[in-house]
């Protein structure tokens, strides 16, 4: 009996290469994208892949962007994506990408192709320590000696990448390896069944905890959207009259329209997660790293020491890894947070009900006077130019369609995008994660992939743009319709802001940026859009922002680039 990749059956295998093991496994789990930049190590693979039709290879000019087309792919479909890279430079070349990939917890399975193992003793030019090189950034990384461990080797890769804490596996795949005739059985992945609920008397007395609080406050992380937890979190908000803030997170973990929510706190220093979390007596954080800051305080904690943390986590290893919790719950956020309610009802009293409701109107109240002065703000300079940030994100909301996915790499305006999509459903706002920048433009191509009934459009930062500007070539070349929009203030911002932080704002304010602007010459991406075959716009007037938008996104690909405000803080 043979196997039917189409029907899973499970039967002896008539002999064939490595290669062609690793397509039908692949196949046979449901792989139908296949993201890389090819070279001769991998050539033997890019040469069966013509027999597979049905699988399409994504081709991208640098391996940066095949990483960060297939982190936002696996991302929206919820599944591990296949990456293809070259041999030790080229993987060389990906490890930035899969960097953000470990930190986000995004499911990959790399390959490289490695030099003949039979002539590795002589160091072919381009080998090179593949698996020591992947190690430090991935779950699992391991180079296959034998064809017939192939099959094994990426089914066992595919459940590691899967499984929680998600993120990236690497396979180093010898050349000779594929080539070498196996008749291993080509199976279906068994993929780790991770839903669990939590001990019961911890949930009790985080119950308890929570219950005695006079300022409780939920911290919420994309361990939320993971467990899709994200009514249950909003629940338990509720119970309690909590605000909710977002921590390190890139996904919809909460609806930004909700009366509690409180947006992203900024982690840049300690001293604005202390001002965030102020007065808060009882934390309860979901799915959220406690806490990874760009400036941190060795020595000094975060939180105060009258703040209790009940720390939620499918991964053990962020429970007490810098803020030891009061009560520290190992499970499935989903399952922890109906518990939770559960007990929350049962034993609140009356008295801890009224004053519930007394904080969530008051909390509800101070969020309407912050979003009114921030309109307010905004309309100050709404007209004026260059564009602000408030009136490009407002009419990028307003030019697309209604079930537009927004996948983003605003980095100093997420706030401004924040507050003109108030996403309320998953797949809405998607930003890329990790620290390292460059996957904005290749992430919304994954999207893209991932969602092609829909409009996916592209909100990108200049500087980080041009990491990954080849991911305009790929769009063209596989005619993938997404309008991306460039956030041009002709600087790293965030670095500007990051040295007034470091510096202070009463020193920063006599000192220069050095190597922090792109100017001399100016960028301009509608004319790098138009050499790689994508339709461009420029816009450097307010009153032109609409009608452009609209005309970009009725087509695609398709960029608008927009000059637009870069303000800094004044000294105080």
């Amino acid at each position: 009996m043979g196997l039917s990749a189409d029907s899973g059956t499970i039967g002896a295998m008539a002999q064939m290469t490595g290669k062609r093991a690793l397509l039908e496994q692949l196949r046979l789990d449901g792989v139908r994208h296949i993201f890389g930049n090819p070279g001769t190590t991998e050539q033997g693979f890019m040469d069966v892949l013509q027999d597979y039709p049905d699988v399409q290879y994504l081709l991208a000019l640098h391996e940066g962007v095949a990483i960060s087309m297939a982190d936002a792919y696996a991302r929206v479909t919820r599944r591990p994506a296949f990456v293809e890279v070259h041999i030790a430079p080229g993987l060389g070349n990906a490890l930035g990408m899969m960097h953000n990939a470990r930190v986000g917890m995004t499911p990959l399975v790399i390959y490289a192709g490695q030099s003949a193992s039979a002539a590795l003793l002589q160091e072919p030019h381009l080998s090179g320590p593949l698996v020591d090189m992947a190690r430090p950034i991935c779950k699992w990384a391991v180079q296959v000696e034998h064809a017939h461990d192939v099959p094994q080797a990426v089914r066992r890769a595919l459940k590691v990448a899967e499984e929680p804490p998600q993120g990236p596996v690497f396979l180093s795949l010898p050349i000779d390896v594929l080539d070498e005739p196996t008749d291993a059985p080509i199976i279906p992945t068994s993929f780790t069944r991770w839903r669990n609920r939590p001990d019961a008397t911890a949930v009790l007395e985080a119950a308890e905890l929570l219950l005695r609080a006079r300022k409780p406050m939920l911290l919420l992380g994309d361990g939320v959207f993971a467990s899709g937890a994200q009514a249950q979190a909003v629940a338990v908000a509720e119970l309690l009259g909590a605000p909710i803030l977002e921590c390190y997170a890139s996904e919809f973990n909460a609806p930004a329209g909700h009366p509690l929510y409180r947006g992203s706190v900024d982690f840049v220093t300690p001293r604005r997660l202390r001002e965030a979390l102020a007065g808060c007596d009882a934390l309860l954080a979901v799915g959220a790293p406690l806490f990874q800051i760009i400036f941190p305080e060795p020595g000094r904690p975060v939180l105060d020491e009258a703040t209790q943390v009940v720390q939620i986590d499918a991964n053990s290893w962020q429970l007490g890894r810098n803020s030891p919790p009061a009560i520290g719950l190992l499970s499935d956020p989903r399952g922890a947070l109906e518990d939770l309610a559960e007990q929350l009802r049962g034993r609140q009293s009356s008295a801890q009900r009224a004053e519930a409701e007394a904080r969530g109107t008051a909390v509800a109240h101070e969020n309407d006077v912050a979003r009114e002065g921030y309109w307010a703000a905004a309309r100050q300079s709404w007209d004026k130019t260059p564009i602000s940030g408030p009136r490009l994100m407002s009419e990028i909301w307003d030019a697309a369609p209604a079930d537009s996915l927004f996948f983003t790499e605003a980095v100093t305006n997420g706030q401004h995008l924040e507050r003109a999509i108030q996403a309320r459903a998953p797949e809405r706002l998607v930003r890329v994660r990790g620290g390292g920048i460059g996957g904005g433009l290749a992430g919304a191509l994954g999207a893209q992939l991932a969602r092609p009934e829909r409009k996916v459009v592209g909100i990108c930062s200049d500087g980080s743009s041009m990491y990954s500007i080849t991911a305009l070539w790929t769009a063209a070349h596989h005619r993938l319709p997404v309008t991306w929009v460039i956030l041009s203030n002709a600087s790293y911002r965030i670095l500007k802001l990051n040295m007034i932080e470091y510096l202070g704002q009463q020193v920063a304010s006599a000192r220069q940026f050095t190597a922090m602007d792109l100017t001399d010459p100016s960028l301009r991406f509608d004319r790098m859009a138009e050499a790689m075959g994508v339709p461009a716009w420029y816009v450097n007037d307010p009153a032109k922002l609409a009608p452009t938008l609209r005309e970009a996104m009725s087509t695609g690909p398709s960029l608008v680039h927009v000059d637009m405000e870069s303000p800094l803080p004044l000294p105080s």
